[in-house]
């Protein structure tokens, strides 16, 4: 069971990130998507998606190797 909610916590957030680089991609194509006026505010949006799901992962997984010891002593 903890390894199915670590999962969801984790597919979310990848989710976000995915979509984040999906209307990044539409914006060089020049394809805009339908709740943004500008291809700027597009691009602006998904990079912070991406940033955010990437960002959560990276946490996520840290703290979880710092909880079990496995970091280097960079990162305690």
């Amino acid at each position: 069971m903890r390894r199915l909610v670590a999962f969801l916590i984790l597919f979310i957030p990848g989710l976000f990130a995915v979509y984040g680089i999906a209307i990044m991609r539409d914006m060089l194509f020049g394809i805009l998507k339908f709740p943004f006026p500008f291809l700027w505010l597009q691009c602006l949006t998904g990079f912070i998606l991406m940033v955010a799901g990437v960002g959560f992962i990276a946490g996520f997984i840290l703290h979880r190797d710092r909880k079990n010891k496995k970091v280097t002593a960079r990162f305690k």
